[in-house]
Order: structure tokens, then C-alpha cells, then sequence
């Protein structure tokens, strides 16, 4: 099973997993995303594209007028969410142009503390 991880972490703390990673000749199990703070993180994942990464959860590559049928949207609102989500990564195009959600499951991680 294919796991997306999205979370709230530091430039440093990337580049520290990324060091160690190439140092020890492996990576990480799950592929991660990480966002600099909670608020960019539901700044790109709001709930509109939260719903529309569930639709294409293990659906395979589509289209964007396929993804809205599926979400019930108008395609221009959808591009426009596709669009913030492939550049944040989440999703990927392929050579055909199709749209595809590569992960089976998403989890999301940050941590509130008291300053």
C-alpha cells in the first residue's frame, strides 16, 4: 500500500531527512509532503480538495472533466484545485495529460503545542 504523508515541518528538518537519506543509501517508506506551517497546509488542502482527492483515491489516471463528474463540480473550480495540487505535489499528470492521485492511503500530521 502506497502512502502520502502531508505534514508541518521545517525547511531544516527536510534537509536533515534528505542528508541522512543519501547517507544511508535509503529513503523514507511513505513518500511525505511537508508544508512550512498548518496554515499553508489547509491553505492547499481545503475541503473542496480534500473531497476531491477522496474520489480519486485509487481511481487511476483521469481527466479533470472525469474528476469533477465524479465530485459533482463545475471543471473550471476543479482545474483550478487541480492545478494548486499538482504543484504542491499531491498529484501528478501524465504523459497523456490524465490526473492521478499515485496513493492508496493519505495520512496527515502536525502537532499544536503551547508557545
Amino acid at each position: 500500500m502506497k502512502t502520502v504523508v502531508l505534514e508541518v515541518r521545517s525547511l531544516t528538518t527536510t534537509l536533515e531527512d534528505a542528508t541522512r537519506a543519501m547517507k544511508s543509501g535509503g529513503g523514507e517508506r511513505d513518500a511525505r509532503i511537508g508544508f512550512a506551517s498548518p496554515e499553508l497546509l489547509w491553505k492547499v488542502l481545503t475541503a473542496k480538495r480534500w473531497e476531491l482527492l477522496k474520489a480519486l483515491c485509487g481511481a487511476g489516471p483521469v481527466s479533470i472533466r472525469e474528476a469533477a463528474r465524479r465530485v459533482g463540480r463545475d471543471v473550471k473550480a476543479v482545474h483550478g484545485d487541480v492545478t494548486a495540487l499538482l504543484k504542491a505535489g499531491v498529484l501528478e499528470r501524465n504523459d497523456d495529460g490524465a490526473i492521478e492521485f499515485p496513493f492508496d492511503t493519505i495520512k496527515v500530521e502536525f502537532m499544536l503545542q503551547a508557545a
